[in-house]
């Protein structure tokens, strides 16, 4: 619990190849109780006015919540990921990382 008794809010932030990470790091949170936001895979093509909005709408998730986790592997950090990574913190969002490689 948040220091005002509600859930924490956590936003999931990282490429997707990392699918298994994202699911395995999602389920741990939930289990304390955590309210986790994040990307879902989508099938298929993105179009790149379809990949705007989809990271745009990222964006609001992170707006939402109280703390940015970056999911990710061997210290790898792709564009968009580097890109929520500053606006998290320009909005004075926590920014945490489960990947030891990272020093965020």
């Amino acid at each position: 619990m948040d220091v005002d008794g509600r859930p924490k809010v956590v936003c999931l932030c990282g490429s997707l190849r990392f699918q298994d990470l994202f699911e395995s790091e999602r389920r741990r949170l939930t289990a304390l109780g955590v309210i986790v936001l994040g990307p879902e895979p989508i099938d298929g093509a993105l179009t790149p006015t379809t990949r705007e909005a989809l990271g745009q709408l990222h964006l609001r998730r992170i707006d939402l919540a109280d703390e940015v986790r970056v999911v990710s592997e061997g210290g790898y950090l792709g564009a968009a990921t580097r890109r929520e990574i500053d606006y998290a913190r320009e909005m004075h969002k926590f920014v945490s990382s489960m990947d030891a490689a990272l020093a965020l």
